[in-house]
């Protein structure tokens, strides 16, 4: 493709980076509106400026992207309150050995969550639960945060739905998931494997640190004291956190029942507000509630044991879902559609309004999104990628060594650079083209290294994926104490790991 007009091109350019900045830097000084609105405003300039025409701009759009973002969002928010990501801090902390048997454990329950769940959900659901278990084994929470973090991108690479640029790789190359998963999982899988080795060797004197009993009990919120006993009964409240938190209710023991008087049990039964809250307070051996009749004991425990009942149906009903929906994708089906229908199944079952859910659907990144495809394409008007790519397409040819170490590195430039989705909107088509010159498997395996190579390049910066800055975002706001993830400490580690993880990935990359 010819550059067009200069005009043209001087303005895309123009555009372009204006949206570069406010992606990279999306609290820059002097426009400090975001990514969300950069992406529209680079959106808005291309058509100002008549790079592209507006229906140019809606044609970019590419809806079927969207709609898998929207459907996987939808189904990570009733994972998540099914107790998915619960069962995966259990499986984290049950019977450690310590300080590096944890962060094993956090490499790859991060590695094969974000695989299936995507990258940013897993970190944003494991954050605050890493820095938990760094503060009760009395070890810095860095490691451990790196290790949810470069797992959680080296880990979303073997899927589609595990990150945004897989979904755009597999929706625009027709690859259908099972084929994806089984041309990335082996370098996935040893990627994993040595990014744990990487952290291990790199922090192991830290890690090497006694866990200090005292202060990890201290620090954690779960084994504080409760205060249950007849002298603040005559007050207690079920709503209180210190005395009747009902995920921390204790019982009565006999011996208490006993020591207290006529007048202090009417006392007791008077005090609390009402005789479903009474219902709550239950001696310890057998049945028998304060100032609740045997029939009213019975059928609250009737009421809680039908409502255990329809939880865990549809608990299970969730988990069917969802595994439905991971055959029909392994089957080739059309993966957003495949999404949205497993999305809307949940809301059906789940027989509620689904506005909390909706709630909690990331719209400022389906926006950003919507923005982010009409500027690369007014990018791509310009003519200024196909010249570069001209002039670097015979030394990056996939068919031999030095031509797959060219495109890794400017890949792995461009994602660092440019972020990784632009990155592969840009190169996708291109590189695609020059491959499927040589064979149709060669093709396939240029889209594989691609998203390869874009995704561990999240883990060379602080500001290589959003998995990162989720990461440190909330380490830092985390209380009662937050810790800094900067990016000099992040780049110490995540240098030499991404080049390791890339070369030794591209090696067992099959077409």
């Amino acid at each position: 493709m010819a550059l067009a007009p200069t005009e043209n091109v001087v303005l895309g350019s123009f555009a372009f980076v204006i949206f570069w900045i406010l992606a990279v830097f999306p609290a820059v000084p002097f426009l400090p509106i975001g990514r969300t609105a950069g992406a529209l405003l680079g959106a808005m300039l291309m058509i100002i400026f008549k790079v592209i025409t507006p229906e140019e701009a809606f044609a970019a759009i590419d809806l079927s992207v969207l709609g898998l973002l929207f459907g996987t969002m939808v189904v990570s928010f009733y994972l998540e309150r099914a107790g998915m990501f619960k069962y995966l801090e259990i499986v984290l902390s049950w019977r450690s050995r310590g300080a590096k048997d944890l962060l094993c454990r956090i490499c790859f329950i991060s590695a094969l969550s974000s695989a299936l769940f995507t990258n940013d959900t897993c970190c944003v659901i494991l954050t605050e639960f890493v820095l938990k278990i760094a503060r009760q084994n009395g070890v810095s929470p860095h490691p451990f945060l790196l290790a949810l973090a470069s797992s959680a991108n080296v880990g979303s690479s073997a899927t589609p739905i595990g990150n945004p640029q897989n979904l755009v790789i597999a929706l625009q190359s027709g690859i259908s998931f099972g084929k994806f998963l089984l041309g990335i999982l082996p370098s996935m899988l040893v990627g994993v494997f040595v990014n744990t080795l990487i952290l291990l060797c790199m922090y192991w004197r830290i890690l090497s640190v006694k866990k200090d009993e005292e202060s990890a009990f201290a620090e954690d919120d779960d084994t504080s004291p409760h205060c249950f006993s007849p002298m603040c009964m005559s007050s207690i409240n079920v709503n209180d956190s210190k005395c009747g938190n009902s995920k921390r209710r204790r019982s009565l023991s006999e011996n208490d029942l006993c020591n207290l008087s006529g007048g202090e049990f009417e006392s007791t039964q008077n005090s609390v507000a009402s005789k479903d809250q009474a219902a709550e307070i239950i001696v310890a051996r057998g049945d028998i509630e304060l100032g609740v009749s045997p029939k009213l004991a019975e059928g609250k425990k009737d009421n809680t044991q039908k409502w255990d009942w329809k939880r865990v149906s549809w608990k299970t009903c969730t988990y069917l879902v969802i595994l439905g929906m991971l055959i029909a994708l392994l089957m080739g089906l059309n993966m957003s559609w495949t999404a949205l229908t497993a999305a809307l199944v949940l809301v059906v079952l789940d027989f509620k309004d689904a506005m909390p859910c909706l709630d909690k659907v990331s719209y400022s990144l389906l926006i950003f999104f919507c923005g982010m495809f009409i500027t690369v394409e007014g990018f791509n008007k310009t003519g200024i990628p196909s010249t570069l790519w001209t002039l670097m397409e015979p030394h990056a040819r996939i068919n031999r060594v030095g031509g797959i170490s060219i495109l890794a590195i400017i890949i792995l430039v461009l994602s660092n650079v440019a972020s990784n989705v632009p990155t592969v909107l840009l190169l996708g088509a291109r590189v695609a083209a020059s491959a499927g010159a040589i064979s149709e498997s060669e093709e396939k395996k240029a889209w594989l290294i691609l998203a390869w190579v874009s995704t561990v390049a999240g883990n060379l910066s602080l500001l290589g994926s959003a998995a990162n800055l989720i990461v440190c975002e909330q380490a830092r706001r985390s209380k009662p104490s937050g810790y800094t993830l900067s990016f000099w400490t992040h780049l110490k580690f995540g240098l030499p790991s991404t080049i390791v993880i890339t070369a030794i990935g591209l090696a067992l990359i099959r077409g």
